[in-house]
């Protein structure tokens, strides 16, 4: 077992109704963002030199904010727990006006991530050695010769095995989707 990533929505109802996980629709395959994408993301914590992702914002000239935004979102059992464990009301109300900044700072920003994502996409689909312009790490648990090569190529399952455009793809499609269903809001879960 390792950790997930998934793209949270603020009408998680219309968004993932039972048809939505029916294999006929496909969608799962066509959304999902693999372990590996996760692990990216989450490489800002875990790296002590410049992340993968703040490198193709260099190489790319893009932006990437928006999607180290997502990761702000307030989770309501990670508030939970950290209300439990103030020591006092005013501690209480400190993550309370905390945790509705964030909301607010995310609040209506599907066009944002999508337009950063389909920047990054049309970038990159024209560097053809993404991975040999990556910084080389002792600490590779990307494999990124794996994950940043063919990057027009779908390689995995939709999950699976997925490439850096792969991921990126998907993330695109769920995007849209959402819009498509009403969506104004975005952000990452981890479980």
């Amino acid at each position: 077992m390792g950790l997930d990533i998934h793209i949270g929505t603020d009408n998680y109802n219309e968004i993932f109704s039972p048809d939505y996980f029916d294999k006929e629709t496909g969608y799962l395959s066509k959304h999902r963002l693999s372990r590996t994408f996760c692990n990216f993301m989450c490489r800002q914590n875990v790296v002590s030199h410049e992340s993968e992702l703040e490198q193709i914002g260099t190489i790319t000239g893009i932006d990437i904010s928006p999607l180290y935004e997502m990761e702000n979102y307030p989770d309501p059992e990670t508030i939970e727990f950290f209300l439990e464990k103030a020591n006092s009301e005013e501690e209480r109300q400190s993550i309370l006006t905390k945790t509705e900044a964030n909301k607010e700072k995310l609040k209506g920003n599907i066009d944002l991530v999508k337009q950063t994502i389909d920047n990054l996409i049309k970038k990159l689909n024209s560097i053809p050695n993404l991975a040999n312009l990556l910084k080389q790490t002792d600490f590779d648990t990307l494999d990124n010769q794996m994950y940043f090569s063919n990057f027009q190529t779908d390689k995995g399952q939709g999950y699976i095995d997925n490439n850096f455009g792969q991921d990126l793809r998907n993330f695109s499609r769920f995007l849209e989707y959402a819009k498509s269903k009403g969506s104004s809001t975005v952000w990452f879960n981890y479980g």
